[in-house]
């Protein structure tokens, strides 16, 4: 903490000397600059006074949305058997894919660090880098619109969270367990099934879980790009404007991920 001393001769403690009082200054100067200008170019091409009715606009919609449809509960039910199954097949099919790849990029149990880990580690992160909405639209274009698109979208995308997470879990193993196993002249499958998958199994079941959950809402909103569930009825109902079914369709979405979401917190506190 720097000293300086006053006119009177009195000793002066100061959190910061005057040039890094000056250097925050010009960082926080430099921060406020860029978010003006960060500012202005989003807003460049915004029409302010469609944002100025935009809370009239809003109330009108509203207003046709209630009351909703009830009676349109029955042809509901269908889309929402396909948004779950969309996420639990995809899930599953994830599952089986990122399980290998994630024994390949960690560096405790890859074959090769120079050649296999880098592939492995480029498949985590191009998973996790596209978006499920992208994904759908590339495989309804390459398979055409349906749930084995949504399906196959899903574990696309979950391929990548569940390999990085399941890999760093692979790498926080208790070495000792498996130097002792190894000790008895165990093979390297038995190293792995005694040694290694008892040490991951409830990180490994909690990740697999959460994932399910996550792709319940993504799953629930893959039929805009047409690949089945709920969004396709709810994409149906905005394209013809019909506000009480949309009301009713957003409700059913809400009310299943909660039911996931619960679903989820149990199977995970059962597991630790």
């Amino acid at each position: 903490m720097p000293v300086t001393q006053q006119s009177d001769g009195r000793l002066a403690w100061r959190h910061l000397t005057p040039g890094e009082s000056l250097a925050r200054f010009a960082g926080w100067f430099a921060l406020i600059a860029l978010t003006v200008f960060c500012w202005r170019v989003m807003t460049a091409d915004t029409i302010w006074a469609f944002v100025a009715s935009a809370p009239a606009q809003a109330a009108d919609i509203f207003g046709r949305m209630m009351p909703p449809r009830w009676d349109y509960a029955g042809r509901l039910w269908r889309p929402l058997w396909d948004t779950i199954n969309i996420a639990t097949m995809g899930t599953l099919l994830a599952i089986v894919l990122a399980t290998p790849v994630a024994f390949l990029a960690a560096r405790n149990t890859t074959p090769s660090a120079v050649l296999v880990r880098p592939v492995a580690l480029f498949i985590i992160v191009a998973s996790r880098s596209i978006n499920a909405l992208i994904w759908g639209l590339l495989l309804v274009a390459i398979l055409g619109p349906g749930v084995f698109a949504g399906i196959i979208a899903i574990a696309l995308r979950s391929i990548g969270f569940i390999g990085k997470l399941l890999y760093e879990a692979i790498e926080e193993i208790d070495e000792r367990q498996v130097e002792a196993i190894r000790a008895t002249g165990a093979s390297p499958a038995q190293v792995m099934i005694y040694g290694i998958v008892p040490q991951i199994m409830p990180a490994f079941a909690s990740i697999n879980v959460f994932r399910w959950d996550i792709n319940i809402r993504e799953s629930t909103v893959l039929g805009l790009v047409g690949a089945g569930g709920l969004g396709l009825a709810l994409e149906s109902s905005l394209n013809v404007l019909a506000w009480p079914q949309v009301t009713l369709i957003l409700l059913m979405i809400f009310a299943t991920v909660i039911v996931s979401e619960l679903i989820a917190a149990k199977i995970r506190k059962a597991i630790i």
